[in-house]
């Protein structure tokens, strides 16, 4: 298995800060979850890190064991 870890505002659409999904090609991943979650994971300004680094997100294939982590933007004052 493979690991999706969703942070900030994406724990809260995805009902839980991780997941266990089948390895694979990313967008086979992305087609089995929730409309509205995979709009937010999708978004342009969401940056991906596949075991702690960033990668980009075109090609991407998960393998057992990999952690994919998906980065919302950040926001401060």
């Amino acid at each position: 298995m493979a690991r999706l870890v969703f942070l900030g505002r994406l724990a809260d659409l995805a009902g839980g800060a991780e997941r266990e999904v089948a390895p694979g090609p990313l967008a086979a991943i992305l087609a089995g979850l929730e409309v509205d979650l995979v709009q937010a994971l999708t978004g342009a300004r969401v940056r991906l890190a596949l075991n702690g680094a960033l990668v980009a997100r075109d090609g991407l294939v998960l393998v057992a064991g990999d952690e994919l982590a998906f980065l919302p933007p950040v926001s401060g004052g």
